[in-house]
């Protein structure tokens, strides 16, 4: 008897080790779907959730920037009738507070893998650039750029404020820098001490005119004057900035032999994506941040046979093509010229061609090309959207 009733025990433990192992995989397996759907690119979207098993009781705990992927997981192991101790955080965290949003308060910022100075550069943010805050750690915060990108930025890169001073930023007058480099000065003079330098594409909020100089402040309240020849109003700027073919080879142009920098995003230095990005920028248009996301937007051109469809403007894509065991990598990216001639940044801002015969002919590049994307002619289209219609410029951001 004793020996049927051991039998019989170690069946129902079996049985239920095998309903929790299937519990698990069921689980783990909605979890992958879950993120897959809503965060399947981590650089814009976080799903980062585990799933744990403690006496017998399902955990899933971590955090995510996607509400909707949390009500859905949880709505979905529900009705599964799997019973489930949630933790996972939604972002942004509540230790924030109020101040889950940011305006960048240097030149240029850099943001970063991971929360330490040592960590990869990512991208750069420049000053005046609106932000969401998702959290704090090690002195540095977890924020989201307006292309969406998140990253971390020092505490003294960015100047946390909360829904009401975000409105306030944004219902105020605003200026935007204009010229490649140049300083604000502690008063209306350029002989006085400077309090911080700029580049183009740098926004502040005005304060007042004064003779040939614009008072302007910082974000963290510092008062500052810039010269009017170098700045413009941010609204009649925005109203008219708009990419031509002609305007976005010119504003290439601005940025010849300009270092290569990784993650750079800025007039100080420029990757390759980081160089169309800038470009598009500062010609009303909002670019995502990498090669790898530009080439999923715009209208496709046809170079199947030749380059003669290509128009000034349109993004280049190389990298490796596809093939049985690999997936296409696009790793590089630049702007078509004229007459087969491109503009890119690898190793400087510089030119090359696609025409044998031509001094500055790259082999490695023609070797390497892909696909071309015209972006001028998708604006309001194919993924393609003006600074002012972002919700992180037009008030919108929530």
């Amino acid at each position: 008897m004793k020996k049927i009733i051991l039998i019989f025990a170690l069946a129902l433990i079996s049985i239920q080790l095998n309903a929790q192992d299937k519990g698990m995989e069921f689980i783990q397996k909605t979890i992958l779907e879950i993120k897959e759907k809503h965060a399947p690119d981590k650089r814009v979207a976080l799903f980062d959730v585990k799933l744990k098993e403690l006496n017998n009781i399902f955990q899933i705990a971590g955090e995510t920037t996607e509400v909707e992927a949390k009500a859905e997981l949880l709505s979905r192991l529900s009705s599964a009738n799997i019973s489930i101790d949630d933790k996972i955080v939604i972002l942004p965290s509540e230790k924030l507070k109020e101040k889950t949003f940011g305006l960048i308060d240097v030149s240029v910022a850099n943001l970063r893998g991971k929360p330490k100075h040592s960590a990869e550069l990512v991208t750069q943010a420049i000053l005046g650039t609106p932000v969401k805050v998702f959290k704090k750690k090690d002195g540095f915060y977890l924020i989201q750029t307006p292309d969406e990108y998140i990253s971390w930025v020092d505490e003294d890169g960015v100047k946390t404020i909360s829904k009401d001073e975000y409105d306030n930023w944004y219902n105020s007058d605003k200026i935007i820098y204009v010229k490649e480099y140049g300083f604000s000065y502690s008063e209306a003079n350029e002989n006085s001490e400077r309090i911080s330098d700029l580049v183009i594409g740098n926004i502040l909020v005005k304060v007042d005119d004064e003779n040939k100089f614009v008072k302007v402040k910082y974000p963290d309240g510092r008062i500052a004057f810039i010269l009017k020849t170098e700045s413009e109003d941010l609204n009649s700027w925005l109203s008219t900035a708009y990419p031509t073919n002609e305007n976005i080879i010119a504003t290439a142009k601005l940025f010849m032999g300009n270092p290569y920098l990784w993650g750079g995003t800025s007039a100080k230095g420029l990757d390759c994506s980081g160089f169309t990005k800038t470009v598009y920028y500062l010609n009303g248009v909002l670019l995502d941040r990498d090669a790898s996301q530009q080439v999923k937007k715009g209208i496709l051109v046809d170079t199947e046979n030749n380059f003669d469809n290509l128009k000034k403007g349109d993004l280049l894509f190389f990298g490796f093509k596809a093939n049985g065991e690999k997936k296409e990598r696009i790793t590089h990216v630049g702007i078509y010229i004229d007459n087969l001639e491109f503009i890119h940044e690898a190793g400087k801002v510089k030119y090359n061609s696609f025409d044998k015969s031509a001094d500055n002919f790259s082999a490695y590049r023609l070797k390497s090309f892909i696909r071309a994307k015209r972006i001028i002619s998708s604006v309001g289209k194919n993924g393609i959207e003006l600074i002012k219609n972002n919700k992180f410029y037009n008030g919108e951001l929530k």
